[in-house]
């Protein structure tokens, strides 16, 4: 068992969603986080850097979006189901458009690739975490 479950079996409140989806979203936060990082570290480094700038801001975007989000879904104790749920689908599309403008140098930069894997993924946890019980049992819209 890795730490991140191990924690969240610990805590005295029942999770406020599916523990199984939960843990998996925070954990492809943490991924995506890093890969947008890296990503936006490796555009820099290239030589058309002018045509990765948009790459560069979104991936950054990502990543803090990431973050945070990862912080709150990680809070156990009183949450707000309104504004996790529109915490999770900012972070869904902010995945989302960084894969879409990843996609259009994955050919070019494998970095990029990465990314686009990453924010993908993390797009389908934060789905996946969405409709799990206690999202989808609590009717939050």
């Amino acid at each position: 068992m890795d730490t991140l479950s191990e924690m969240m079996k610990t805590m005295p409140q029942k999770p406020f969603a599916a523990r199984d989806a939960l843990v998996d979203c925070i954990r492809a936060c943490s991924i995506c986080q890093q890969a947008c990082v890296a990503c936006a570290d490796a555009c820099m480094g290239e030589k058309a850097i002018d045509r990765l700038k948009r790459c560069i801001r979104l991936n950054l975007d990502c990543a803090d979006i990431c973050v945070a989000t990862e912080r709150v879904l990680s809070r156990q104790e009183a949450p707000d189901l309104s504004l996790l749920r529109h915490q999770v689908e900012s972070l869904a599309l902010a995945c989302r458009v960084c894969a879409d403008e990843c996609a259009h140098h994955k050919d070019a930069y494998a970095h990029c690739k990465v990314c686009m894997d990453a924010c993908k993924a993390c797009e389908q946890s934060c789905n996946d975490l969405l409709g799990s019980a206690g999202f989808a049992q609590a009717g939050v819209h």
